[in-house]
């Protein structure tokens, strides 16, 4: 069983970030991501990340990556992680294909999307359901979408979906979507998108493919809306479930609990990113995290333990 200083579950941004601050402070370093680049990748803009005043989700995630593995101590791995155990005061991570030994974690494994869970979704999924327009929006040029959401996720979305389609329904439950201002200025200029406020869908509907949603409001009259694709964004579940199977503290919407310096109330097990409590999730906040991890982690390694 090989053994590292540091086995990083998730090679997003976030785990990115933390390997290559692992790599510089000498430390052996595994990053197992079954994506490498995580979600990013499926961003089409990036235009809030530091040093970069625009590229793609891909672009960056390149970058990050090839910083981590300018560090010779630096191995990624394209591996799922299945499994995950406390020995002693180390840690055993097993996937599909190997188990490995480290003496610290940091877990950046981020989230899943978070379904609507109506009737219709399920049958419909990749047949006019959607969770990502970079992936699937060409699809549906000249024809009639819409997006479910009302933060700056959604807004993108909506924004992004224009590229190709004819029409875009922005759907929120609430009174007043709320992306970033520079994104709410774009969607109000942009003639394309029409925003459907304080309504909900209650039912996907369609034979071969989706035809039409159901609304629990009326809209123009009806509660029958005729379109081709839905493309839900409305927010993300985090994937803790491993952290949370060796007594990891999590909070109420299951993201890991950690203080400024990454710390969980394991010891030797750091988090960072889309996965952890903290407020504000962006790129960058989730590498900043990470560091904050792989320093912890180092101290923790040399025995100077904060």
């Amino acid at each position: 069983m090989e053994e590292y200083d540091v086995i990083i579950i998730g090679g997003g941004c976030a785990g990115l970030g933390a390997a290559m601050y692992s790599g510089r402070f000498g430390l052996k370093t595994l990053v197992l991501a079954e994506i490498p680049g995580g979600t990013i990748i499926l961003t089409d803009v990036v235009e809030n990340y530091p040093g970069f005043k625009r590229l793609t989700g891909l672009e960056l995630a390149q970058k990050l990556q090839e910083h981590a593995e300018d560090y010779p101590s630096v191995t990624i791995k394209t591996e799922r992680v299945i499994d995950l155990k406390k020995v002693k005061k180390n840690f055993e991570v097993k996937t599909d294909e190997n188990t490995f030994l480290g003496k610290t974690i940091i877990y950046t494994t981020g989230t899943k999307w978070k379904k609507l869970s109506v009737p219709g979704e399920d049958v419909f999924a990749n047949k006019g359901v959607h969770y990502c327009a970079l992936c699937d929006g060409s699809f549906y040029r000249d024809k009639i979408v819409s997006v479910v959401g009302g933060g700056d996720s959604a807004a993108k979305e909506a924004l992004l979906l224009t590229q190709w389609a004819s029409k875009v329904y922005l759907i929120y439950r609430g009174e007043k979507i709320h992306p970033e201002p520079v994104n709410e200025i774009r969607v109000a200029k942009n003639k394309k998108i029409e925003i459907i406020k304080q309504t909900n869908i209650v039912e996907i509907k369609g034979e071969k493919k989706v035809t039409h949603i159901l609304l629990d409001k009326s809209y123009n009259t009806s509660k029958e809306l005729r379109l081709d694709a839905v493309f839900v964004e409305i927010g993300h579940t985090a994937l803790s479930d491993l952290a949370k199977g060796i007594g990891v503290a999590v909070n109420k919407k299951g993201e890991i609990i950690i203080d400024r310096l990454a710390k969980t109330n394991i010891e030797g097990f750091y988090a960072a990113g889309d996965v952890v409590d903290t407020e504000f999730k962006q790129a960058i906040t989730g590498v900043g995290e990470a560091v904050a991890a792989s320093y912890s982690a180092y101290k923790y390694i040399t025995g100077d333990e904060l």
